[in-house]
């Protein structure tokens, strides 16, 4: 069975490590969001880039939440949550730049 305090406790234990992969990982991903979406790429291409940069952000929010959860107020802890809701913000904004702009051709009629 999963234990909550012993993943809280990992995450914290191993936090340089952690975002050392997460905040490249948000970036990039979510860049390569954006970039599907402006080249008009189809949305097979889109949706599973965007899908993969919001894991990687909900993974950073519940890791700032797990110094957040002992106490842990301090400039980075905003600084990578930011970064987090920023990159959700930019995906969904590129979905639905894609779907808006560029909607998906109808062959049946």
């Amino acid at each position: 069975m999963l234990d909550f305090n012993t993943l809280a406790e990992f995450s914290r234990a191993n936090c340089i490590s952690i975002c050392t992969f997460l905040v490249p990982a948000n970036l990039v991903a979510t860049l390569l969001t954006i970039t599907f979406a402006v080249l008009r790429c189809p949305p097979q291409q889109v949706w599973p880039a965007s899908g993969a940069a919001c894991m990687f952000a909900l993974m950073m929010v519940l890791h700032v939440y797990t110094w957040f959860m002992i106490g842990v107020v301090m400039v980075p802890t905003y600084v990578l949550l930011s970064l987090a809701i920023t990159c959700l913000i930019g995906n969904l904004g590129a979905i639905l730049f894609h779907t808006r702009h560029f909607p998906t051709p109808s062959f049946g009629k």
